[in-house]
């Protein structure tokens, strides 16, 4: 079983909050795999991780690059993870057909849109069915608070 993080975002947009876990991951040694709802979304990420201030070196791939098994961090409409990555990060309302395959997920949601975080109950709801570890993690005004 995965242990998940629901990270309800209710200061910053994914955006800005997924440089810095992308960070955490990469100073831990971990690779990542983050899911997007749509190539549009692969494509405007690409761009805002390569622009992003901090970290200021967040080096990543996707489809459109070669050497998917070399990037600490691939960005793709799907879980299946090339790069080797044990970290899923999940944007968007997307939603993985396999947790299993990796230790940790990031599922992170616009607290601020009523429908997302709709949807991140129902994904909670599976995921605790399923027989995951589940942890909820808040923005607060001092970074992330864990509440449950």
């Amino acid at each position: 079983m995965a242990e998940i993080g629901f990270y309800h975002l209710t200061r910053a947009g994914p955006d800005q909050a997924l440089p810095a876990l992308l960070g955490r991951t990469l100073a831990a040694g971990e690779r990542a795999a983050v899911m997007c709802a749509s190539e549009e979304r692969v494509a405007a990420l690409d761009a805002a991780l390569w622009l992003c201030a901090e970290p200021d070196w967040l080096p990543h791939g996707t489809a459109a690059m070669a050497f998917a098994e070399s990037q600490p961090i691939w960005l793709a409409t799907d879980d299946a993870a090339p790069n080797g990555a044990r970290f899923l990060f999940l944007l968007d309302g997307a939603e993985s057909t396999r947790l299993d395959a990796f230790a940790r997920v990031f599922d992170l949601f616009d607290g601020r849109d009523d429908a997302a975080v709709v949807a991140a109950r129902v994904r909670w709801k599976a995921a605790k069915q399923a027989g995951h570890a589940l942890t909820y993690w808040q923005q607060g005004a001092r970074g992330w608070e864990k509440k449950a």
